[in-house]
């Protein structure tokens, strides 16, 4: 208590023996809330009591209602164990609704659920009404005596979707439970009615020294001191305080506002504008509207303005306005702008570094994102092992780094060109932060004559440009040094300082992780590169049955499994092939040249091309079965191929498809065709025959075979890429392939492909008939001299004399072979290609082996004797039988 209410107090002597008036206001309010508050408890607690069935009721139907018709629960009881998974539930539910009982059963109406453990598995009890609606399926709430008690108890049935009954939940609660939870309120409305009377007692009492202290005021001494202790208080507090009545004059002024203001002496009784304020502030006081922390300057001083009107509660008109001098605390803003600048610098650089990962990229996001929010020059420099995926190794002398992004330098300035190699003096302060693994700062570098020395020709370059500070950081991850960051300044006069090298510091620290991310990439991504070019043909085959162009794209940023490939076959025939491995990366690669294998070695027993589908999705599937053995392993299943075989003799192509990979037939009047091939699933997905389609091609038909990655990509679907194709190759119907392909990788390939491409164009080529002579040959072994006359008669009509004697040899011995050991007919076909192909034929499917003939043996040289005239031989079979062929070289080949 302060010393002035203790001398009030004593002023007012004892206490008087009469009541006052507020003592019996008093009296008479305590008296009434106690009435109040008895009548209000003993209101609600019969009206709960009355009203405590029809509660029960509500909460036992609300909760039955909202478990029977939970999402799931009708699964749950069709389950083969319901009670497992409803009891807990159940349990859950009862205990946080406050019931007693909930109980789920089937419609034997055996309990699923129950409170008691023992009760599950039995049946439900209670009055056979009740039990007989529950089990018929009705929604029932009724109320009834039981041991315990009256109780009311609601049932819900649970049905499915299509309304079948299943079950239902039951929930049980005693009358009791809701009177005690009642009664349990009563002590809370007997506090609450306390609490009233206490906040009445309290109110009266604090009225009743209102009214004490106005009858016996204090006397004027007291009020000249309290006066004075609120005049003292006024004018020390730190704030500009000034009262202003309602016609601009100023009331009242403190000792910080008078100072603010710079107001004179005689201040206080005068209007605010003959106080010589500035006209925007004289303006602001004057207006008398409700001012919150607007900033104002005054003088060399930046002022927070506060202004509120004291027109309330029937005080005088004016205004009260505080003042408060933020000049410091601007400067204090400042500072924390800048570190929220730095702080956003470092966020932008976490998140725009790390966005690539191509190493160029990577360093060019690091000048964007310094230059000039940190420095006006950036450049930055990565050793050469880094540059080729490989790991750098210390010592790093003599230092030159390939100078991979600058920032911050006009093009055709002659200092810092993007990749150049930048030698560095062991001098320099690149030199010596790569030595130390630590940043380098150079706060004045006018001021060190010396440090040009180590920079030659580009040290006049920034110097004119006016460099006077640099931060030099080594990019370091895992400790070893993978490159250098500088940062200069030139524009800017304040030079680089211990804040700006942490900066530096920490872009760097970011930078170097994302290098090294985009080293191992590149080294990963140059692995699999390699590994692909390894795999995908080197050039294509020499062979006249087509005139064919291709073309490969990678995927962007990986490797896909997508190949191609051209296999000459005997009879002037070609086979084009297209085939994509799905997924990228090792794997696709890896799987791409199995595959690519797997045919080539198919097209070497010249099967037709739907039986090499049906060998390839075989092989397909046993490749995938052992990598289900294996963990580690990638699935192939879902891999794509196009077999088409070119006969350049008869014109025909045949051809048959496993997955996407796609194929258009543009002919020579310009009209483009998409051929009618059946739809067949990827391989190792189908276990059931491929269908061939086989087609009559006219010269110069061109055969355009792709993945799905030419025509589509994000935004763009296969059919619309599909319909751009076919107009361009309607449009070109000229081109050669080459041009073809150099056409659509221009009109047809999207800008950003979502997939590796593989693109090959075939313009059919049909053999001169001139250069074909096919003829029978009787089944019987005295025909073998008048065919092999025939052939030479053949040879020497072409001007193959130096062909004759080997021709004859092959033929003899093709015929006898076909005579002993076949079955008529037997046809003699002459083919006159890049070699002499010669092919006998004959009714039977067996096909004749090369072996070493013993001494003793007198026959089994004929095919040994074919193999030493012939650059290659082989069989192929026929629908009707086989054909032997063999191909000898013409003109010394």
């Amino acid at each position: 208590m302060s010393r002035y209410a203790r001398a009030t107090r004593s002023r007012l002597g004892p206490r008087s023996k009469v009541r006052s008036v507020a003592g019996q206001a008093f009296i008479l309010q305590l008296l009434l809330t106690l009435v109040l508050v008895a009548a209000a408890v003993v209101a609600v607690a019969a009206d709960a009591h009355k009203h405590s069935s029809v509660d029960a009721r509500r909460r036992s139907l609300a909760v039955a209602e909202t478990l029977a018709h939970s999402p799931g629960m009708a699964r749950t009881i069709s389950n083969d164990k319901p009670t497992a998974q409803l009891e807990s539930h159940a349990e859950a539910t009862r205990k946080g609704s406050g019931v007693d009982s909930v109980v789920v059963f089937n419609t034997h109406g055996i309990r699923l659920t129950h409170p008691e453990t023992p009760m599950i598995g039995k049946r439900i009890v209670g009055p056979a009404g009740l039990v007989r609606d529950e089990l018929s399926g009705k929604t029932i709430s009724a109320t009834f005596r039981a041991s315990q008690g009256p109780s009311v108890v609601s049932a819900v049935p649970v049905t499915r979707a299509d309304g079948t009954f299943i079950g239902g939940v039951s929930v049980g609660v005693r009358v009791q439970s809701v009177n005690s939870a009642v009664d349990h309120r009563l002590p809370l409305l007997l506090g609450s009615g306390a609490g009233a009377l206490a906040l009445a007692t309290g109110g009266t009492a604090l009225m009743s020294g209102r009214v004490r202290r106005q009858t016996h005021g204090l006397g004027t001494v007291e009020m000249r001191r309290m006066y004075e202790h609120h005049d003292a208080v006024l004018h020390s507090v730190r704030e500009g305080v000034l009262v202003l009545a309602e016609d601009g004059r100023l009331l009242l002024v403190n000792d910080e506002a008078r100072g603010l203001l710079r107001l004179a002496p005689d201040a206080e009784g005068r209007h605010i504008g003959e106080l010589g304020l500035e006209p925007h502030l004289t303006e602001l006081l004057t207006s008398g509207r409700r001012v919150t922390d607007e900033v104002h300057p005054c003088a060399d001083r930046l002022l927070v303005v506060n202004m509120r009107s004291t027109d309330r509660a029937g005080d005088p008109a004016g205004s009260v306005v505080t003042l408060r001098d933020t000049t410091a605390l601007r400067v204090l803003s400042g500072r924390a702008e800048e570190a929220r600048e730095r702080l956003k610098l470092l966020s932008d650089a976490g998140v725009r570094i790390s966005s690539s990962l191509e190493l160029t990229g990577t360093a060019e996001q690091l000048v964007d994102v310094a230059v000039p929010r940190f420095a006006d020059i950036v450049t930055v420099e990565l050793l050469e092992p880094v540059l080729r995926g490989e790991e750098p190794e210390p010592p790093y002398e003599p230092l030159a780094p390939h100078r991979t992004a600058v920032g911050g330098v006009p093009p055709e300035a002659a200092a810092f060109r993007v990749g150049e190699r930048a030698v560095y003096a062991s001098a320099t302060p690149q030199s010596r932060a790569v030595q130390a693994g630590a940043a380098v700062l150079q706060a004045d570098l006018t001021g060190t004559p010396e440090w040009p020395a180590g920079y030659g020709a580009e040290a006049r370059h920034l110097l004119d440009r006016g460099v006077h500070s640099l931060i030099t950081v080594p990019l370091r991850f895992r400790g070893v040094t993978l490159g250098l960051a500088t940062f200069w300044r030139a524009r800017r006069a304040e030079p680089f300082d211990e804040a700006d090298l942490a900066i530096a510091g920490e872009l760097a620290v970011r930078t170097a992780v994302c290098v090294d991310n985009a080293r191992r990439y590149a080294h990963e991504h140059a692995m699999v590169a390699a590994l692909q070019r390894t795999l995908l043909p080197s050039g294509l085959p020499d062979q006249d049955a087509v005139e064919v162009a291709s073309r490969y794209l990678p995927a962007q940023g990986a490797v896909g499994g997508s190949w191609f490939d051209v296999i000459p076959l005997p009879g002037a025939r070609v086979a084009l092939v297209v085939g994509k491995v799905p997924g990228q990366g090792v794997h696709a690669a890896a799987t791409m040249g199995r595959l690519r294998t797997a045919v080539q070695n198919f097209s070497a027993l010249d099967l037709p091309p739907d039986e090499l589908i049906s060998h390839l999705d075989e092989l397909v599937t046993r490749l995938d079965l052992e990598h289900d053995a294996d963990s580690h392993g990638g699935r192939i299943t879902g891999a794509g191929c196009l077999y088409a075989i070119h006969d350049s003799v008869s014109g025909r192509c045949t051809m048959a498809r496993a997955g996407d990979p796609g194929i258009v037939l543009t002919r020579p009047d310009g009209t483009v065709d998409i051929p009618a091939m059946p739809a067949s699933p990827p391989l190792g997905r189908s276990g059931e025959p491929f269908d061939a389609v086989s087609l009559s091609l006219p010269i110069a038909s061109r055969l355009v075979l792709y993945t799905n990655g030419l025509l589509q990509s994000h935004g763009r679907t296969a059919g619309t890429g599909l319909d751009l194709l076919r107009h361009t190759l309607k449009a070109e119907p000229d081109l050669g392939p080459d041009e073809t392909c150099r056409s659509l990788f221009h009109t047809v390939l999207p800008d950003r492909p979502s997939d590796d491409v593989a693109l090959l164009v075939a313009r059919t080529r049909l053999l001169d008939p001139e250069n074909v002579a096919e003829w029978d040959v009787p089944f019987d072994p005295a025909a073998v001299a008048p065919a092999r006359a025939t052939c030479a008669r053949t040879l020497r009509a072409w001007g193959l004399e130096d062909a004759v004697y080997p021709a004859e040899l092959v033929i003899s011995e093709l015929i006898t072979n076909a005579l002993r050991y076949g079955t008529p007919p037997v046809r003699i076909r002459l083919l006159r290609d890049r070699d002499l192909i010669c092919e006998v034929s004959d009714g039977s499917s067996t096909s004749p082996h090369l072996r070493r003939a013993a001494t003793t043996d007198e026959g089994g040289r004929g095919l040994f004797l074919i193999a030493q005239f012939a650059r290659r031989w082989g069989t192929r079979h026929t629908p009707d039988g086989k054909v032997i062929w063999a191909e000898t070289a013409l003109d010394g080949r």
